[in-house]
């Protein structure tokens, strides 16, 4: 644009601003999740009239439209939905169920105490067994959560930080069973403890043992599990704990540079490691903005791994996943979150998700039914195949308000990154409860803005109806958790006990030293060595985390 047609532009606008304010055309005031004034009107004056410099092409750096060239002309995004309920059995029909209704890949939630690795009959475990995901205790319960599913045809999810590498191994094992070797494995483990610090608390060691885990697992796959995604760094999570969108894409990027700083001075080669980091992201409700986080968090992901050192492409790739926002799911008037789960899951779809889950309507009331999960995966499907979104690589690239996001998430994302930088990193930030703070205080502007109506939520704080308890809503039998407790004791009872104890013995003596700790956790896996068994020894070896009060 030529000095001269930028004033022509200018006094354009000019006159458009005093027409809106001398009518009746004056919007009421609109702002981003992050209290950025959003204009009534967006032009090539907005910091976007150069936007060719930073966009590229699909498929190149800084790939701010995409990692693909194509994106979903060549293949639509993994239909992935996320699921696990009370036993492995019940969880390994819904998961058979899911594949036949059409889903092309599974997404694993377990139960609090698997996640905090707790054995179902630990007094840390009652009345949570089975409650908010499914229960495993043993390599028996992932035999029978996989039973006559392919591993080595399905791509397999699974959301697990503190012991995510028992489940790794517990999952390797069960393919083994199956005549699978590891190269054939496809999935991801989420893997991403810091976040758990000061985002959802399900932690077990502190950071520094925590880190050796992960760094031990990318390792292993990295020489063993070519096709394996060994970390979802997760934002998901950073966001449902009330962050904004540009603080879910500063922490989880922090998160993400601390994870492969750590690997490198483990001796990893960035490049070795790299392709196989993935990310998982939140989609919020209001679409445009979301579109630009993802843009943004691509771009500044692939400047963040140059800086790093690394050099192959596939590194500079911000893979991700998203999952629409549980937070957004309203009790009231749940049929309403139909219309929610579809805005949230364009938006992903608009912003370049690899794969995706949307969130079923009734999850606010308790574990999705299968009709609505199966109204969650038929949503995904439409937009696939009805709306013409996939025709062409970001579609909406070019557009000036998105541009223009698009560069102020980035901007103010690196901002906070200088900030943590000069803090002394993300572990540092925790320990001194400033990622803690920031998340609160934005929490706290959520919620005040909905209680006083300037945010309005359709059936919560506006368009309110009497409405009838829900009915039919799905329940976890309270029997499960005996049961699960007898097969258990049925395990302990059938395994070489002695076999058990020296797997555990050679798993703690590489705990004291500094061998990977992957190879002895397998062999106990093996051994039907119970994952509360595993995580007492590392327990016993590294400490566990308690979280400072601010």
């Amino acid at each position: 644009m030529t000095d001269q047609e930028r004033e022509r532009l200018m006094e354009s606008v000019r006159r458009w601003q005093e027409s809106v304010s001398a009518g009746h055309g004056a919007a009421a005031k609109a702002e981003t999740s992050y209290g950025h004034e959003v204009s009534p009107l967006y032009t090539p004056l907005d910091g976007v009239e150069d936007y060719h410099r930073e966009l590229g092409f699909p498929g190149e750096a800084p790939y701010t439209r995409g990692v693909q060239q194509t994106m979903y002309r060549g293949r639509l995004w993994t239909m992935r939905q996320y699921a696990g309920f009370a036993s492995a059995e019940e969880s390994n029909r819904r998961y058979r169920y899911l594949l036949e209704q059409g889903q092309t890949g599974l997404s694993v939630a377990f139960d609090l105490p698997t996640q905090v690795g707790y054995d179902s009959d630990h007094v840390m475990a009652r009345g949570e067994v089975g409650r908010v995901g499914v229960a495993i205790d043993s390599l028996a319960d992932m035999e029978l959560l996989f039973d006559e599913i392919p591993l080595d045809k399905v791509s397999t999810s699974m959301t697990i930080n503190a012991p995510a590498a028992v489940l790794l191994a517990m999952y390797i094992a069960v393919a083994e069973k199956q005549g699978i070797g590891p190269e054939k494995l496809r999935g991801t483990i989420q893997n991403d403890i810091l976040k758990e610090y000061f985002a959802r608390g399900t932690y077990i060691f502190p950071p520094v043992p925590s880190l050796r885990l992960i760094t031990d697992t990318i390792s292993y796959c990295s020489r063993n599990l070519a096709r394996w995604n060994t970390i979802s760094i997760s934002g998901y999570h950073i966001r449902e704990a009330g962050a904004n969108a540009v603080q879910e894409v500063a922490f989880t990027l922090a998160n993400a540079v601390t994870y492969v700083q750590a690997a490198v001075a483990q001796g990893q080669d960035i490049d070795e490691f790299g392709p196989r980091l993935s990310f998982f992201f939140n989609a919020q409700m209001n679409l445009l903005e979301e579109v630009a986080k993802f843009r943004a968090a691509r771009r500044l992901w692939s400047r963040l791994m140059t800086e790093l050192g690394a050099k192959d492409p596939r590194s500079l790739r911000l893979r991700f996943h998203t999952q629409t926002a549980g937070a957004a799911l309203t009790a009231q008037q749940p049929l309403n979150n139909i219309a929610r789960v579809t805005i949230q899951a364009l938006a992903a779809a608009l912003g370049g998700t690899q794969s995706l889950h949307t969130n079923s309507y009734d999850e606010a009331l308790a574990l999705p039914c299968e009709e609505s999960v199966r109204i969650a995966l038929r949503t995904q499907q439409v937009l696939g195949h009805e709306t013409g979104i996939t025709a062409t690589s970001d579609p909406l690239g070019g557009s000036y308000y998105v541009e223009s996001l698009t560069n102020d998430i980035e901007q103010r994302a690196l901002d906070y990154l200088d900030k943590i930088k000069k803090m002394g990193g993300v572990v540092r930030a925790i320990e001194e409860g400033y990622v803690q703070r920031e998340i609160q205080q934005s929490a706290y502007r959520v919620q005040k803005r909905i209680e006083g109506e300037d945010s309005i939520v359709v059936g919560v704080n506006r368009f309110k109806t009497d409405e009838e308890a829900p009915k039919n809503l799905l329940e976890v039998d309270p029997e499960m958790e005996n049961r699960q407790r007898n097969k258990l004791a049925a395990v302990k009872r059938e395994r070489d006990e002695a076999m058990v104890k020296e797997c555990l013995g050679v798993l703690q003596e590489a705990a004291e030293g500094s061998a990977n700790l992957m190879p002895p956790i397998i062999e106990a896996v093996r051994a039907y060595a119970t994952l509360g068994e595993i995580c007492g020894v590392l327990r016993e070896t590294f400490g566990e985390y308690e979280a400072p009060t601010f």
